[in-house]
């Protein structure tokens, strides 16, 4: 099989069953064309999900600098993905799972937070996200999306003595996405808690159920 030929033919955004159609190749043959486009360095993941997962298969083969950026990690780790049209790389030094979250609820994006919210699985220094979170002023915005994340998703337990720092902390307005405010009745004890408006309803939050 010459693999730099099948990703010139399927060269663009593919899904298996874009790749099965377009070959007309069973779905069976369409994934294990898929693993060895990845092998072969022509294809990448660009979307995460359990329903559907799309590839960008580029038949140049390009040298990566630096390291993933916060949308990379976010689709490596959340089984919601982002769809984002422009490669994100960070220079210096990785980031680590806590930053991401950080950097997530700075873009102050809908999208970009809902899918974070699965990396409160991923994390493991409580204590460099609540120093990271405090720093930037979002600490009790961190404490309740971790709230939220823990009614629908298996997180990592959090600490007492960061989910107090977190409660005590100062942030620079209420809304964690400006001006967006789910329905009331959803998240109201968590809003009460942490004195912040939770931008989510359990409809967005049970993309991770299914």
């Amino acid at each position: 099989m010459d693999y730099l030929e099948l990703a010139k033919r399927l060269e663009g955004l593919q899904t298996v069953s874009t790749i099965a159609k377009k070959l007309g190749i069973t779905k069976r043959t369409a994934v294990n064309y898929v693993s060895k486009l990845r092998k072969e360095g022509f294809l990448k993941n660009y979307m995460g999900g359990r329903k559907t997962r799309f590839y960008v298969i580029d038949p140049l083969k390009r040298k990566e600098t630096g390291y993933p950026g916060i949308y990379e990690i976010i689709n490596k780790n959340s089984r919601i993905g982002l769809v984002t049209r422009v490669k994100y790389r960070v220079h210096g030094k990785p980031l680590s799972i806590e930053e991401v979250i950080v950097e997530a609820i700075k873009t102050n994006d809908y999208r970009v937070i809902l899918a974070s919210l699965d990396l409160f699985r991923k994390v493991k220094d409580w204590s460099k996200l609540k120093d990271l979170a405090i720093k930037n002023k979002i600490g009790r915005k961190i404490g309740a999306l971790y709230d939220v994340a823990r009614k629908f998703i298996r997180v990592r337990r959090m600490d007492l003595r960061t989910r107090t720092a977190l409660l005590n902390s100062k942030i620079n307005n209420r809304y964690i996405i400006q001006n967006l405010r789910g329905e009331l009745e959803h998240f109201k004890d968590i809003e009460v808690t942490w004195r912040v408006y939770i931008p989510f309803n359990k409809n967005d939050l049970m993309r991770y159920k299914e």
